[in-house]
């Protein structure tokens, strides 16, 4: 009887090991942007297409958009929390809480945008009541950087939002003003040979006042946590930069050698350098700016979670440096991560950000663009797809990707509005794209929506369903 069970089991098992690898997903077709003349086919997995689930409505949930299935300790505020081997956000009330949020949630600043502002809404405060519903409607649960805090703040029942302060942002737009307002080398994120100026005594001053009005916000239980700055270049060859490009009196310089010098014991060159220097060095050099931002930012707000400076994917170096890692898992509550340029994240380097940090990731930037907006969407890092409904697959396939991985905690959609291509104050990146949930006019894209709602709904109960097949 034994042998019988055990071989039907057997054979279950492999009619739904070849059921699932015979899916056939849907083909969407990409492109980096309108000016790259190839498209690529992907597939997109989609819920639909997942063995055994089954697509619900959205389940019993808190105040704050936190799933009411299970509660551990409340304590008052948003915190971390590693449960059966998965990151969770554990909000105020003590529910899991998958933060689903979109960021720079405003009305934008266009002339415009103000008109088609005036048309539909009247006022600030109907805009609110209005987009927040929206928001919701769609199983969203907060806003991300660079939102309109103080108006979502007014609301009866904000919205969860972050806040991002630039500390190094701020030090760095009058550090350019000492080279006329132009560095002689610099990459795109305009930084004097892609160095951060972490070692700058001047840096220290920038860092009191980006947090000097941070405690106005202190008791507020639905603020998630602070960002500082965005996309620094922590690049790898940080030390022989330091020591060949700066002049030898630079506070950069003095600090790299003397490192380097300890490091070596003895008088040491660029000669020396080798590959483990190098990838010490940009920990070093990354912690100094952990340390001064951190020990600011907590005896400001000690109640709330420190949610990093956002790295990038530009060149991948951070993304796959170990000593990053080790160094963000010491100061981040949860790392924060900016991802483009991929059709999905990897599940193995996913994993390596868990393993090297001890910390939970969040995704704070990602999109793409719609050809059927009508815009041109020459600019910005978002792939190009056909229509919105793939926008949404795009959104689906991305986000179960997420869902799977344990050290995940959420994603902010970049962003809520469209670029006004008649806007030209705004940075370059920001122009001419259709980056938003909404158009420019304030009418809502309803196909990428409809895609979205369906993983914002079923967040939750996907956990549990991946958990469950890994298991």
């Amino acid at each position: 009887m034994k042998h019988s069970i055990y071989v039907l089991f057997c054979f279950i098992s492999l009619i739904t090991a070849n059921a699932q690898n015979n899916i056939t997903y849907q083909k969407v077709e990409a492109r980096q942007n309108a000016l790259d003349p190839k498209w690529v086919a992907y597939d997109a997995k989609t819920v639909d297409k997942l063995p055994g689930f089954k697509i619900k409505k959205q389940e019993p949930i808190s105040i704050y958009g936190g799933s009411k299935v299970w509660q551990r300790e409340a304590t008052g505020f948003f915190r971390t929390e590693k449960v059966n081997n998965r990151w969770w956000i554990i909000d105020p009330e003590g529910y899991p809480f998958i933060y689903k949020g979109v960021a720079v949630f405003n009305a934008g600043r266009s002339v415009n945008q103000q008109k088609a502002f005036d048309k539909k809404y009247g006022s600030p405060e109907n805009w609110l009541k209005q987009e927040t519903k929206l928001l919701r409607d769609n199983g969203f649960n907060g806003v991300g950087a660079w939102s309109n805090i103080d108006l979502v703040r007014k609301a009866e029942n904000p919205l969860v939002y972050t806040i991002i302060i630039s500390p190094m942002g701020m030090y760095h737009s009058d550090h350019i003003k000492k080279y006329g307002g132009k560095y002689k080398e610099a990459s795109w994120q305009n930084y004097r040979f892609d160095l951060v100026m972490v070692f700058d005594k001047e840096f220290d001053a920038y860092v009191e006042k980006s947090v000097k009005d941070v405690s106005q916000y202190k008791n507020d239980k639905y603020l998630m946590g602070y960002f500082t700055d965005n996309e620094l270049p922590w690049y790898n060859d940080a030390l022989d930069k330091h020591l060949t490009l700066l002049a030898k009196d630079e506070q950069g310089y003095i600090a790299a050698k003397d490192w380097l010098d300890k490091r070596k014991g003895f008088n040491a060159s660029i000669s020396d350098v080798n590959q483990e220097d190098r990838m010490a060095f940009t920990a070093f050099y990354f912690e100094t700016y952990m340390k001064k931002v951190t020990e600011a930012l907590r005896k400001a707000d000690p109640n709330h979670l420190y949610l990093g400076c956002r790295f990038n994917q530009d060149k991948e170096q951070e993304l796959t440096n170990p000593e990053i890692f080790k160094v963000a898992g010491k100061y981040m509550d949860i790392i924060s991560i900016n991802h483009y340029r991929k059709w999905e994240p990897s599940q193995e380097l996913m994993n390596n950000w868990g393993e090297w940090s001890g910390k939970p990731f969040l995704i704070t930037e990602w999109y793409t663009k719609g050809e059927d907006s009508g815009l041109p969407n020459n600019t910005g890092a978002g792939w190009l797809v056909r229509t919105q409904k793939e926008r949404g697959l795009f959104y689906q396939n991305f986000t179960l990707e997420l869902l799977k991985n344990k050290n995940s905690v959420g994603w902010h959609w970049f962003k809520y509005m469209d670029n006004d291509p008649e806007d030209l104050t705004t940075d370059y990146s920001n122009r001419d794209s259709n980056k938003g949930i909404v158009n420019s006019k304030f009418e809502p894209y309803q196909p990428l929506l409809k895609e979205m709602k369906v993983i914002n709904d079923n967040a939750y109960e996907l956990t549990r369903y991946f958990d469950n097949k890994k298991n």
